[in-house]
């Protein structure tokens, strides 16, 4: 894998042509035959019941609210141009976005989600000889692509001393050959934050030659300082940003890779780069030029975390606090007990890390959906509610198949 390195023709930035896409090298297009880890297929492969379309759906970081009003409307407004690639749609979102942020056009470059770029970095940066360097616990998607092309993956605890930030020291210390750092800020599962500052210190440390990786999926959640300033001081960074979360359009995917021009085509060269769905990238736009979305989004999140923080205080359970739409509730059992007898409630939370087996991450909904959920919890910490983990379903064995040839890490 290490051939997707060698230079090979670039493509433009906003729409790769159809010549560069044929000119991709054998090594490239095998390489992206390679599995993309997503959200959604981590969570399912790793439930330990079927899931209901109409219950409680806490358990995948998703954004209940959905696409705003003007998105939806660009969406319908969208459909009938739905039998064209329409590739002037990604310029103009780019232009747009660039302006947004304050970037060049050319330090931007959009992917159908951030699952995408986040698998072709850490299949870029990382081999045999440059390891794979993340917090543990931490989102495991990019642990999969480092894997796929046989790198060393280091897991670093987080620094608890430091309301759980990745220790960039340790990250450092722990691998002087690395190829790529990954930073989820804030970090996914636990919503915690590493400061601007511990970042520059990575940046400034890191060993030749590599990259870091920040993941600023849930960045409009918190108050935490961007790292797209390291970008425009040309810094070998690479941030990634999605629709998903704040603005709601997870089933539509949409995401963005944000570096200087050498690095984005490096992830063209491996990729071979593709268009968007149409409605995605209408959404996208018609998003981010609603003013009032995210402030007024980051709020309600924050009230409705708050409110739910508050009554987990008032009944003497402990969680880590979080910056985010997510955390981590620390069952004092086996979170996976928890979590099926949650699911008998129809009320379906997130996953467990190895790292910490009775820590169960929590998505923060609506209001009315954690009034839900507050109730199942106390049935289940009380006794009121036990459940036993049966067989996994064959639905699910073939999930967890497809996540990893059956490598990741879900019950037996």
């Amino acid at each position: 894998m290490t051939g997707v390195r060698s230079a090979m023709p670039s493509a433009s930035f906003a729409s790769p042509s159809r010549r560069s896409f044929l000119g991709l090298s054998a090594a490239a297009s095998a390489a992206v035959a390679l599995r993309v880890m997503t959200e959604p297929m981590l969570a399912r492969a790793a439930s330990v019941l079927e899931l209901s379309h109409d219950g409680v759906m806490i358990n995948a970081n998703e954004n209940p609210l959905g696409p705003c009003t003007a998105a939806r409307e660009a969406v319908a407004n969208m459909a009938s141009q739905g039998g064209r690639y329409c590739p002037w749609l990604t310029d103009e979102l780019v232009n747009l976005y660039a302006e947004h942020e304050g970037l060049k056009p050319e330090q931007v470059r959009f992917f159908p989600g951030s699952s995408g770029p986040l698998h072709y970095a850490a299949a870029i940066f990382s081999s045999p000889q440059r390891s794979y360097v993340t917090a543990d616990p931490g989102y495991e998607a990019g642990m999969f692509a480092a894997e796929a092309v046989h790198a060393r993956v280091i897991k670093v605890p987080l620094a608890k001393d430091r309301n759980y930030a990745h220790d960039v020291r340790a990250m450092l210390a722990a691998a002087p050959d690395a190829g790529i750092f990954y930073i989820a800020n804030p970090n996914n599962p636990t919503g915690t934050v590493t400061s601007h500052s511990d970042i520059e210190y990575l940046v400034a440390n890191q060993p030749k030659d590599s990259i870091v990786l920040i993941d600023e999926a849930y960045i409009h959640f918190s108050d935490t300082e961007s790292a797209l300033d390291l970008v425009k001081a040309d810094k070998n960074v690479i941030v990634l940003r999605t629709f998903s979360k704040i603005y709601g359009l997870a089933g539509l995917r949409c995401g963005v890779a944000i570096a200087k021009p050498s690095l984005l085509e490096q992830l063209d060269r491996y990729s071979g780069w593709n268009f968007s769905p149409v409605t995605a990238l209408a959404a996208a736009s018609a998003s981010l030029k609603d003013a009032q979305l995210v402030p007024d989004r980051k709020r309600i999140n924050r009230e409705v975390r708050a409110g739910v923080f508050a009554w987990l205080d008032r009944n003497g359970y402990s969680y880590i606090p979080s910056e985010s739409n997510c955390f981590m509730l620390d069952t004092k059992r086996p979170g996976k007990e928890v979590i099926a007898a949650l699911a008998k409630q129809n009320v379906h939370v997130g996953r467990i890390w190895p790292v910490w087996p009775t820590h169960v991450r929590i998505t923060v909904g609506t209001a009315p959906e954690m009034d839900q959920f507050q109730s199942a919890l106390k049935k289940v910490m009380t006794g009121a509610v036990t459940a036993s983990l049966s067989p996994l379903t064959q639905s699910q064995l073939r999930a967890a198949r497809i996540a990893s040839n059956g490598e990741l890490p879900i019950r037996s």
